[in-house]
Formats: C-alpha cells, structure tokens, sequence
C-alpha cells in the first residue's frame, strides 16, 4: 500500500525488490535480464513473440536496477 492507502503498482512492486538485493545479487538479475531480453529480441525477429511489450518492459526494468546499482556506487555502499 502506498501513502494514500492504494495498492501498489507492479512496477514499484519490483523497484523495492531491487533496492533489497545485495551487489552480487544485483548483478546476477541483470545479467539475467539481459539474457531474456536476448532471448525475446531473437523471438521478435523469427516472428514468435506473442507480447512485444515484454521487450519494453524488461529494458525498463534493467534500466531501473542500473539505476539502483549506480546510486550505491555514488553513496560509496556498492561496488
């Protein structure tokens, strides 16, 4: 629930989640992430990707944790 007692959206949802994850863990989602987002470009281009949104949605969410992972560099508590 955010401040006005409405439930939180999706993508906060995962944007708290990241603020969680330790360097080393921060590091293996994005290299997951990017790794899907290989797999889901290669499905775009033989034409069997079913939701094209996912592509953006992904490159949104390893923007975010970029994000995330620079401001720890910046604060001097990540790597």
């Amino acid at each position: 629930m955010n401040a006005v007692g409405q439930p939180m959206p999706a993508h906060k949802k995962e944007i708290h989640q990241f603020h969680n994850l330790t360097d080393a863990e921060a590091r293996q989602k994005e290299q997951e992430m990017a790794e899907e987002l290989f797999r889901l470009r290669m499905r775009k281009s033989t034409g069997q990707l079913e939701n094209p949104m996912n592509i953006r949605r992904l490159r949104r969410d390893i923007a975010r944790l970029k994000t995330i992972q620079h401001a720890r560099v910046l604060r001097g508590t990540g790597e």
